[in-house]
């Protein structure tokens, strides 16, 4: 249950750093990109497209490699998106009007958003539907994980681009930015998790 309930709060965390970043208004993660610009061009919201678009992904990883959803999965996915949709709701992230203030936001957005990251994985409860897709990729073409990840990335860009979804400055700051920071703030969390709760080594998952 303990290990739920983080990975939960590390999504809400995220999420948060997630609309830091948007309402920063300097760019945003290429998959922000992507849900934005479907959300300008077909309405709904941005937190339904991130959960339609999770759906999609799952399908895809299942077709090409067989990788089974899992609870996790689903719940990343529901949440994220509902999380999202609360944040901007509230409206309790004012868009700032000033570079400098524009500026500070965004960066402690990333910083925030690198931290939920950190925290939703260091749970090992497998893999959301993006980074399975990822994997999916990798098993079905035998490319390297940093290829695949480029590749759906920069789709994913290009789309949301072309739906009128922000690209900025603040895009290649995240692509550059998140890397670094999660590999610091991942093992900071799984120290915790393995300390307080005595957390299971992951299982590593067999190519098929």
């Amino acid at each position: 249950m303990i290990r739920y309930a983080m990975f939960v709060l590390g999504l809400f965390v995220c999420a948060f750093g997630c609309v830091l970043t948007i309402q920063a208004n300097m760019g945003v993660a290429p998959w922000d990109t992507f849900h934005i610009g479907l959300q300008k061009t077909f309405g709904l919201t941005i937190g339904i497209w991130s959960q339609i678009a999770g759906v999609a992904v799952i399908m895809a990883s299942y077709l090409l490699a067989k990788i089974k959803p899992t609870f996790a999965m689903f719940l990343n996915m529901v949440c994220f998106g509902l999380f999202l949709d609360l944040f901007i709701w509230w409206g309790i992230v004012p868009k700032p009007e000033m570079m400098v203030e524009r500026t500070v936001m965004f960066l402690v957005g990333v910083l925030i958003m690198t931290v939920g990251i950190g925290m939703y994985l260091s749970p090992k409860l497998g893999a959301g539907p993006r980074d399975s897709f990822m994997l999916a990729m990798n098993e079905r073409l035998g490319w390297s994980i940093q290829r695949v990840r480029l590749i759906i990335e920069i789709t994913v860009l290009i789309a949301g681009a072309s739906l009128g979804g922000p690209v900025s400055v603040g895009t290649v700051l995240i692509a550059l930015l998140t890397g670094p920071l999660i590999q610091r703030t991942i093992p900071f969390w799984q120290m915790v998790m393995k300390k307080q709760y005595a957390l299971p080594e992951p299982v590593e998952r067999r190519a098929s």
